[in-house]
């Protein structure tokens, strides 16, 4: 058994579709509205000293100098869909994570991960890999805390130039509070829910000197929500310190310790009809002691910039991270409600991951004209060295002991062991600790991997699923340049040159370990065209492609199939328009078109690579800002359509997670000088849960709010509610056996201040 203590290692018509026509549709929103994030950051006050910027003020897409498109840009300016959240949003919210981000913008959702990690469908395009923290890759699968935070910047469209690898459906870039010189300040925030879970978070900067300051970040938090036997807790802390080593340098270095523990929930069975069973909506399937999830990591991250003139900036990034991680889980994997609409089929593994991150990246980010011709230019290289050591182990259903000899053919099969089982649906099923009584009436044991059985013939390697030590070394040199040809017109162009090389030993069989190596090198080009009719309004067009090796995102394995394949690629087309209304109010549009061509696993036989191709397209509009002195509001609409292209070309499935409309409201009411308000709403279209199209998950809509009362200008008192129509809702899922049952009508109590 396992203890929590220890273990082991569509057509491009779309895009013809006249931008008048999304400003038409943006226009009706305005009414219920939404808005860009820009008017969202103009408040926030940079710390730097003007001496240390190209660009200190003004509607810039970062609060400090890092951020994820490398130059000061305003976003108006950026010929592509991006939305941002503040901390301040974050907070009066009531966020807790980045899936709640996620459901309030346009273009993106979120998809299960399993119950043990952040996943995010960007346009149609799932994600675990694509995140980073201050421009930095941060690709290890977990659940990302918020707690120490500026803002967070989610970019959508392939854009391989600025990110390497990955990024297919676009990007989420966290960036983390730095030291702020001249500063001394205390901030705290105390929450609790009405299912038992609350945590701490604490905020404190020191100003040094007249040169240096330091901040630390913390928090805990303790997990509890609707389902039965979900527990864990958090803690993160998170100490920084920023130094003005002379007038045209600056150093900021951080370290970060994370360790998260918390039960893993991988949701309920579909039935014959490919929905979510309601009737089975309280009813965890899995084992309550040994469904968890633990994480242990160590971040560092320096960055240094420097000035070498007035408009000429080098800025110099390193991170490592260390990364162990260990997760275990049963899950429904098979259910026929026509046939057996009483029993249920579990699966499971084992997962161990531990991986040591090391990323440079230099970059030279400059201004200079030639003639009349404005430029902003970036170049960099970057230089990416990761080790991953991951293994998984198949169930062992072990039913007669010691003496296993006999057939014991516990799924109608003849086999003398087998890693699925099957139970009677009951809550809870029965089975814990590992031990558990079968459909049948006999006692199994779950032995994840164990090859010391006494029986030879049982120690069989077909248990363990990967045994995998991977060495991954990636360099990368980059160049973009952003040229003002004149006032109304801006050309955005760049290539990136990527080397991948993936080594990976497999010790599935450890007397006979098998070395495969495969090396890729890319070029990733990236063009876009921006009118500005007037300063305030911009309208372009892009194109952009990026890339993804046939290792996948997380290095578990490249076998000889993969091995002789290409990587996947992926092509971005877009065209939008951005409109600053007025100082506090933002619109923004875009019609897209994104191709991937690459194979694509069979839902049921892995093996088998029978899509060779998808398309996606669609719209999103975005308003943002102060409708009224004491209204805000921030809305957003997305259209997504995307097919599938099989093996023989012919236009297959729909893209699976894929929601044809989606739609997010939030309005903020500044009632009195101390009492604020909030309402907003979700609403997410069905959606296939499978490339098959045999699953789905049904359309929901979902009401949120938020009350706070200011008792002083140092402390806020604050709820926020959510579902409050208490609807049952399942928001996403893994397969089609797993969807998430979402929360009842809850709410979270918080207390925040200064001191």
């Amino acid at each position: 058994m396992l203890t929590r203590q220890g273990h082991g290692k569509g057509d491009l018509s779309l895009l013809r579709i006249h931008l008048a026509s999304a400003a038409s549709l943006a226009a009706l929103l305005a009414a219920t509205s939404y808005a860009r994030a820009e008017s969202a950051v103009e408040n926030i006050e940079l710390a730097y000293a003007a001496a240390d910027e190209i660009v200190v003020v003004g509607r810039v897409l970062y609060s400090d100098q890092v951020n994820a498109l490398k130059t000061p840009t305003p976003i108006i300016d950026v010929p592509q869909s991006l939305s941002i959240v503040t901390a301040d949003e974050i907070n009066q919210r009531g966020f807790t994570s980045i899936g709640d981000i996620i459901n309030y913008t346009p273009g993106v959702n979120t998809s299960q991960g399993e119950g043990h990690r952040d996943a995010i469908v960007f346009r149609g395009v799932r994600s675990t890999a694509d995140f980073f923290i201050d421009g930095v890759r941060d690709d290890v699968q977990y659940y990302r805390p918020l707690y120490n935070l500026e803002q967070v910047e989610i970019l959508r469209g392939p854009n391989a130039l600025l990110f390497g690898r990955g990024g297919t459906g676009g990007i989420l870039n966290r960036v983390a509070k730095k030291g702020v010189i001249g500063e001394n300040f205390n901030g705290f925030r105390a929450s609790a829910d009405t299912f038992g879970a609350f945590g701490f978070e604490i905020d404190s900067n020191f100003s040094a000197s007249d040169n240096a300051a330091f901040r630390i970040n913390a928090m805990y938090e303790n997990l509890n929500n609707h389902r039965d036997f979900y527990d864990g807790d958090r803690f993160s802390v998170n100490p920084t310190a920023h130094v003005e080593l002379s007038p045209a340098t600056t150093l900021d270095v951080s370290y970060e310790y994370l360790n998260h523990e918390r039960f893993i929930d991988r949701g309920i069975p579909t039935g014959s009809d490919g929905r979510p069973v309601e009737d089975f909506k309280d009813i965890v399937f899995g084992d309550p002691e040994e469904n968890f999830h633990e994480l242990e990591a160590h971040l560092v991250r320096a960055i240094l910039q420097h000035r070498l003139n007035d408009n000429l900036k080098a800025r110099f990034s390193a991170f490592y991270g260390d990364y162990d991680k260990l997760y275990v889980n049963l899950y429904a994997s098979g259910y026929d409600q026509a046939a057996t609409p009483d029993i249920v089929t579990l699966d499971g593994y084992i997962d161990t991951t531990q991986r040591r991150n090391l990323s440079l990246t230099g970059d030279l980010i400059g201004e200079f004209a030639t003639g009349r011709l404005n430029h902003t230019i970036v170049t960099g290289v970057e230089y990416i060295d990761t080790v991953n050591n991951n293994d998984r182990f198949n169930p062992f259903w072990d039913v007669l002991g010691a003496d296993r000899a006999a057939d014991i053919n516990l799924n109608g099969t003849s086999s003398i062991r087998t890693d699925i089982a099957n139970f009677d649906i009951t809550r809870p099923l029965n089975i814990r600790g590992g031990v558990g009584v079968l459909a049948d009436g006999r006692t199994a044991t779950n032995i994840y991997g164990d090859l010391t059985v006494p029986n030879a013939e049982f120690a069989n390697p077909d248990i363990i699923n990967d045994d995998t030590e991977a060495d991954i070394t990636v360099f990368s040199a980059y160049i973009q340049d952003q040229i003002e040809i004149t006032d109304w017109l801006d050309v955005v162009a760049g290539v990136r040159f990527d080397r991948f090389k993936i080594s990976v030993t497999d010790l599935v069989d450890p007397m006979n370990p098998v070395f495969r190596e495969r090396t890729d090198e890319e070029i990733s080009p990236r063009f876009g065209v921006i009118l500005k009719p007037q300063e305030n309004i911009s309208i372009y067009g892009s194109y952009s492609e990026s890339f993804l090796p046939r290792s996948g995102e997380q290095f578990a394995s490249i076998n000889d199939t993969t091995r002789a394949l290409d990587p996947n690629e992926f092509t971005n087309l877009e065209a939008g328009v951005k409109w600053d209304i007025n100082e506090g109010l933002s619109l923004t549009a875009a019609v897209f078109e994104i191709e991937q061509s690459s194979p694509q696993p069979e839902d049921n036989d892995p093996a088998t690579l029978d899509i060779i191709d998808s398309k996606i397209q669609g719209f999103e509009v975005q308003l943002q800002g102060h409708l009224m002195e004491r209204w805000y509001v921030s809305a957003g609409y997305s259209y997504l359509d995307g097919n599938q292209v099989n093996a023989d070309g012919s236009e297959g499935n729909r893209v699976r997670e894929l929601p044809e409309n989606m739609f997010s409201i939030w309005n903020s009411f500044q009632a009195t000088d101390k009492l604020g308000l909030g309402i907003g709403l979700t609403y997410q279209d069905e959606s296939f849960i499978n490339n098959g199209n045999t699953a789905i998950l049904p359309s929901y809509v979902r009401l949120d709010a938020a009350a706070y009362y200011d008792v002083s200008d140092n402390l806020r008192l604050q709820v926020n509610i959510e579902n409050l129509t208490d609807e049952l809702y399942f928001p996403n899922a893994h397969s089609t056996h797993q969807a998430t049952v979402a929360a009842p009508i809850n709410a979270r109590f918080s207390i925040s201040g200064r001191l």
